[in-house]
């Protein structure tokens, strides 16, 4: 490719191999006496799934995808264990497809049960019996509306399983995200929630004993037509809700399923003006309560009725994400930040105390790297956070190259990540911003509104202050300046060398939307429709014909440099919107194509960008760094 032969690729592929072959834990879980753990080593292209008993400290090997497919491609999308760890329950797809199918298999032994379940299914809930687990999954794999959620029994054939609940299919509801389920450990309440939007949904619940008994479901609701998102988990009669519903920033609050009126609710944790609740999650006598406070992580432990304990002692400012077992006071960590790589860390939930577990050496000194978080204006004059990762020794003086990222969809927060991906580009010099897009989640249910449907325009706003704010402060200037995004941030990257072609002199464009006149009809992707909006409703065709990228493309004009990627196995989002924009921007730009080409790579055994095996990952890397690399100037220095 054009790529391929750039100055320094070679060299750079080669220190993208050794940083993305570093160990690669998973988060640990504990079932009975196992615990259980996924570590990709070396150049494994996939990570492989391991248990170590309690009476031993020799982990064993429980599943290996690399012995069952020599390309890489085959992907462990999710493993659950049965609670005693006697059982796991495992979902694989191939080739990017993520049409998940479910196996189970004997822990002791290693041997796979004859269960099989297709249909896309996400990970399963045990049932304390540790023979049956609830299933979501789709009942037609090519039909991505076909939601249903079923009781699966150990040994039975999948197709004999009970189906609970199946997505409607007539009206609006018939093509959003449909249903999930949330079930109590002992079986007996299955919470149904049912989007009805990307920001809200429907909440009801069956009593599956009365069923067992009569063989009939009784739906009971809880918040039904409530402009509000809601999730949560089950402990006894107690359905622990984590919502908006009332509270931007969200709030918990808890309904007793057992009583005559069980759509009553008491109010246990109250909005913090200050942070997002981002997710709650049950340990013993106690609540664990994950926030986000201007994009960095926070943990408290509170006690079922909502007093605080003790907050996580973090290892510091960054990104953290836990694991609760509903019956330990005991937890694990997970915690980077934008220079320190994952680690992984035991917890003690009564202390608030963490014990490090894992955390791979890194083959460079990142001391030398700073991150600071800045605010900035948009257009209508509303603050956003960005991001700043660079060497110490960072000179102002408006000529660093520097890649802006960005994201601002779906209540999607960007906190501190570490990118083994972008480390060079960041020790040869290069500056990374990312910036806290309104549409994005760091603020609550109203930051995500105010990026979404005709407020779009805000989130592609906002995008455009960072890089101004980036030039009027010496960081950079528009010929070191690119933009890169991918999904969501694909359309971002998209629009804005559309809007302000001007602004930015290079840019990727991942696994983009990029036609919003017709995005709807391929795919998956009317369940974005209430994010969006569609061209097939009047009032909404104004406003996405305004910003779509690819009918706002003007002959002439001089594009910035730009890489556009697609997946050929992509489910969620149509390779065709990165094939025909590049090709309406290569016949319009009146840029220099050997200077400021229009690139497009379309992996054909790849999907969306999940469960790449590490030489793909490592290619794709390098392609993308050495391409800003060449665009902005940073072998030059």
């Amino acid at each position: 490719t054009v790529l391929d032969g750039l100055d320094g690729r070679a060299a750079l592929e080669a220190e993208l191999t050794e940083l993305l072959s570093l160990d690669a834990y998973g988060m640990p879980q504990v079932a009975g006496d196992w615990l259980f753990y996924t570590l990709r080593r070396g150049d494994q292209p996939q990570p492989v799934l391991y248990a170590e008993h309690a009476d031993s400290d020799a982990p064993k090997v429980l599943l290996d995808v690399n012995t069952l497919d020599a390309a890489g491609l085959l992907a462990l999308d999710w493993y659950r264990p049965s609670p005693d760890g006697r059982y796991v329950a495992f979902g694989t797809y191939h080739a990017g497809d993520e049409q998940t199918t479910a196996f189970v298999l004997e822990t002791d032994s290693g041997e796979w049960l004859e269960d099989r379940i297709t249909g896309r299914v996400d990970a399963v809930d045990w049932l304390d019996d540790n023979e049956h687990f609830i299933v979501r999954r789709l009942s037609l794999a090519d039909n991505p509306y076909s939601g249903q959620i079923t009781l699966h029994r150990l040994g039975r054939d999948a197709a004999d399983d009970p189906v609970l609940f199946e997505q409607y299919t007539e009206g609006e509801l018939a093509t959003t995200w449909g249903p999930y389920p949330i079930v109590s450990r002992d079986g007996r309440w299955l919470v149904v929630i049912y989007f009805t939007g990307t920001d809200s949904n429907d909440v009801w619940f069956y009593d599956l004993d009365q069923w067992r008994q009569t063989g009939e479901l009784v739906r009971r609701d809880l918040l039904v037509g409530e402009d509000a998102l809601t999730v949560g988990f089950i402990e006894a009669n107690t359905f622990y809700a984590l919502t908006t519903m009332g509270a931007s920033n969200k709030r918990v609050i808890a309904f007793d399923l057992a009583q005559s009126e069980p759509a009553v609710y008491r109010e246990l944790i109250a909005a913090d003006e200050a942070a997002v609740i981002d997710r709650i999650s049950p340990a013993a006598g106690r609540i664990v309560v994950s926030y986000l406070v201007s994009a960095y992580s926070r943990i408290s432990v509170f006690d079922r009725e909502g007093r605080r304990l003790t907050d996580v002692q973090l290892p510091g400012i960054g990104s953290a994400a836990i694991n609760t077992h509903p019956e330990l006071d005991t937890a694990w960590l997970r915690f980077e930040t934008f220079s320190e790589p994952e680690g992984f860390y035991r917890v003690d939930l009564a202390l608030g105390s963490t014990t490090l577990w894992r955390r791979p050496e890194l083959p460079l000194d990142t001391r030398n790297i700073t991150v600071t978080q800045i605010f900035y204006p948009s257009k209508d004059g509303t603050q956003i956070p960005m991001f700043l990762i660079h060497l110490r020794d960072l000179e102002l003086d408006g000529n660093n190259p520097t890649l802006l990222y960005g994201y601002g969809g779906f209540d999607i927060s960007l906190t501190p990540n570490f990118s083994a991906a972008w480390l060079p580009w960041i020790s040869r010099g290069g500056v990374y911003a990312v910036a806290n897009l309104r549409g994005g989640g760091e603020f609550g249910a109203d930051w995500h509104r105010a990026g979404m449907l005709d407020n779009k325009q805000n989130v592609f706003d906002d995008f455009y202050a960072a890089a101004e704010w980036l030039i009027d402060n010496h960081y950079t200037r528009v010929e070191r300046l690119g933009i890169r995004g991918g999904s969501n941030g694909g359309l971002l990257t998209g629009v804005a060398i559309t809007q302000r072609p001007e602004l930015f002199s290079a840019a990727i464009v991942a696994v983009p939307l990029l036609d919003m006149l017709r995005y709807q009809h391929f795919l998956m992707a009317r369940y974005w429709v209430p994010e969006y909006g569609s061209a097939e409703n009047a009032e909404q065709f104004d406003f996405l014909r305004a910003y779509s990228p690819y009918q706002t493309i003007t002959t002439g004009l001089v594009y910035p440099a730009t890489l556009l990627t697609a997946g050929e196995n992509d489910t969620r989002v149509h390779a065709l919107h990165a094939r025909k924009m590049t090709a309406a921007l290569q016949a319009a730009t009146a840029g220099d194509p050997a200077e400021e080409p229009i690139l497009l790579w379309v992996d054909r055994s790849a999907g969306h960008g999940q469960g790449k095996p590490l030489a793909v990952r490592v290619a794709e890397a390098a392609d993308q760094v050495s391409f800003m690399a060449w665009q902005l100037g940073l072998s030059d220095r």
